[in-house]
């Protein structure tokens, strides 16, 4: 009788379900910024082998700041320094994993082998957010930090895409002449690859001007939409923007843009915990019926 029951209540109760913990917000994040580094992994070969054969030389900078073997070193203890924090499970050495993916990310936007290059960048910002989030993790109330990370989150996002788009409101955007003669041109995408096999070049050329002013327009109201929607709207947007730029532009920029996804997510406001502690006493009575 008790194993049969045992096997009706196993057969009944309802699965785990997988739930928004506080930790939710640090794992999106840290992911995409693994996404990032793990996307830019081959390019980063290609960069290490030509700075090892022709070395970076400018007077105003010093030696270590030009040094292939100090950007090998931060490319690899950002990505360990990800992982590292991830599994671990005590506060001291989550806050230091995040430190160090922090510091790392500052050398690789400081190097002169890496300054110049966006995905350093967003990953520099996203390593901040995780950072200051590990040191309010366990300090701060759950609905305390839910809410001022995702304000902090937007505040990053909203940078990003105003920084963007601040840099395209030019005349040579407007009119499309730059996106023309980067993508529309002769790039290997699907995309622009299926524009140039269904249109003639006058057609083209207008879709690049439409298709130019479409970014700059989308890149500044996103940045300036986060702050007018609800956290979950803002949160959905955000990565539904940044991947449709990699997806319908450029394969590569998820390298700039995974990070940026995965803090967008992070921005998201779980339910009310009153609401939630209702369901899963409703679900646990359900099951215990059921299962009786």
């Amino acid at each position: 009788m008790n194993s049969t029951a045992g096997a009706r209540e196993g057969h009944t109760a309802f699965p785990p379900k997988l739930r928004w913990t506080e930790s939710t917000p640090l794992h999106l994040t840290w992911a995409g910024m693994m996404l990032g580094l793990f996307w830019k992994w081959k390019f980063f070969l290609l960069a290490d082998r030509i700075y090892e054969a022709i070395p970076i030389h400018h007077e105003f900078f010093p030696t270590w700041l030009q040094s292939a073997t100090v950007l090998r070193i931060a490319f690899l203890a950002a990505a360990i320094s990800v992982v590292a924090g991830w599994i671990t499970e005590q506060r001291g050495r989550r806050c230091f994993a995040a430190a160090v993916t922090w510091i790392s990310a500052t050398v690789m936007i400081w190097h002169q082998g890496s300054y110049n290059d966006m995905t350093f960048v967003t990953f520099w910002w996203c390593s901040l957010w995780a950072f200051w989030y590990t040191t309010r993790l366990e300090i701060d109330t759950p609905e305390e930090l839910y809410r001022k990370a995702g304000r902090l989150s937007r505040v990053i996002v909203s940078v990003v895409l105003l920084g963007g788009a601040s840099g395209k409101w030019t005349a040579e955007y407007w009119s499309g002449d730059v996106l023309w003669e980067i993508y529309f041109l002769d790039r290997d995408f699907w995309v622009f690859n299926w524009l140039r096999s269904s249109f003639d070049g006058e057609t083209l050329r207008n879709i690049a001007t439409i298709y130019s002013r479409k970014v700059v327009l989308v890149e500044t109201v996103a940045g300036f939409a986060v702050w007018l929607l609800p956290a979950r709207w803002a949160a959905i947007i955000g990565a539904v923007v940044f991947t449709s730029i990699a997806l319908f532009s450029n394969f590569m920029l998820f390298s700039v843009l995974s990070p940026l996804i995965g803090l967008s997510l992070a921005g998201w406001m779980p339910r009310n915990r009153n609401d939630a502690d209702d369901v899963s006493a409703s679900e646990n009575k359900i099951a215990a019926s059921v299962g009786g």
